[in-house]
């Protein structure tokens, strides 16, 4: 039987390896949900990456096999090995093809930092902090409210009406960059919690509540230590620096309940430093929204609630006797201060 040229059998494994590659790209499973817009741009990069380290490992692994097969020491084989010092071209392909990789997986990251807002820095007014003063009742002094535009080079009107500083961070993507964000939200690290400030009617949370669908810009500070903010299903991270503001811009697209981890280290309890994101349909957001508001009053100390309703006694208290399951003639009436 004629031998099979290496040619061919190059060609065969090449091809085998390729198709391989591919599936495991697409298949691997290693990433959580996808919940944002820029999910996938960094799922797809990641894919690339996932195909070509397993082609690299099925060619390297491959090979140590073949040599241990093929180049065994026979029993009774006591004479050297072939006297080989090196080859050229080899060394031209194995140094060649991995500086390709990397140069290549360097610019694609490079476009995708820039797709999801990267090079779009917010800048800001800082006139807006006198012109706007921050809630005494925001929590340690975390209300950031000051008016964030994208355009990041100022106009000689603004140069003559207020100083511009610059918000690092992931921006608004190109395509949205010259619109403000349908929500903004001050986001405050603190040994060892996170506070969700809502500056449009001053609601305050442990969690952050975002509508899906609409840009959502968080202005992220810390007050300690460098603390950072991670969303592994909006594939979005950025560090909070005491002292420096930050920023993230996304847009969620799918309701759900997801993690928040701080993904710096930041003291003796910071692996239980987690909250949740709570991503909700237009609609329900507002109503949440509109429920943990704070009735602005010019003195802070008597601000209440803003869902009071006028009720009476026993109507006021059914709600609270359902949730311990109690029969609605036990409820007493208590008349309220």
């Amino acid at each position: 039987m004629k031998q099979v040229p290496t040619s061919i059998w190059t060609l065969i494994a090449g091809v085998a390896i390729a198709l391989i590659s591919l599936w495991v790209g697409q298949h691997h499973g290693l990433m959580p949900e996808q919940a944002s817009e820029q999910a996938p741009l960094v799922d797809n990069f990641f894919n690339l990456m996932v195909t070509i380290a397993t082609a690299l490992f099925l060619v390297v692994q491959g090979a140590i096999v073949i040599f241990v097969v093929r180049y065994r020491r026979r029993a009774g084989d006591n004479t050297d090995g072939d006297p080989t010092e090196g080859n050229i071209p080899l060394e031209i392909v194995w140094t060649a093809v991995p500086s390709i990789i990397v140069i290549g997986l360097g610019i694609y990251s490079v476009q995708v930092y820039n797709d999801m807002g990267g090079f779009a820095p917010t800048r800001q007014a800082m006139m807006a902090h006198h012109q706007t003063p921050a809630p005494e009742h925001s929590i340690m002094g975390s209300a950031m409210a000051a008016s964030l535009t994208a355009d990041p080079n100022p106009s000689e009107d603004d140069s003559n009406t207020a100083d511009v500083a610059y918000t690092y961070g992931i921006g608004a993507t190109p395509e949205g960059e010259s619109s403000a964000a349908d929500l903004m939200v001050n986001v405050t690290g603190l040994q060892y919690a996170w506070i969700f400030n809502y500056p449009s009617n001053g609601a305050i949370s442990g969690e952050l509540h975002v509508p899906v669908g609409q840009s959502v810009q968080l202005n992220i500070s810390a007050q300690d230590v460098i603390h950072s903010f991670w969303a592994p299903q909006l594939r979005l991270k950025q560090d909070a620096i005491p002292g420096q503001e930050t920023q993230l811009h996304f847009v969620v697209t799918k309701p759900g309940d997801y993690p928040i981890v701080c993904a710096e280290l930041c003291g003796s309890y910071h692996g239980s430093m987690r909250t949740r994101l709570i991503a909700h349909t237009p609609e329900a957001f507002d109503e949440w929204l509109e429920s943990n508001g704070v009735a602005q009053q010019p003195n802070l100390d008597q601000a209440t609630a803003k869902n009071p309703t006028d009720l009476s006694d026993q109507d006021y208290l059914t709600a609270y006797a359902d949730e311990i399951d109690l029969e609605s003639q036990t409820v007493i009436e208590i008349p309220r201060r």
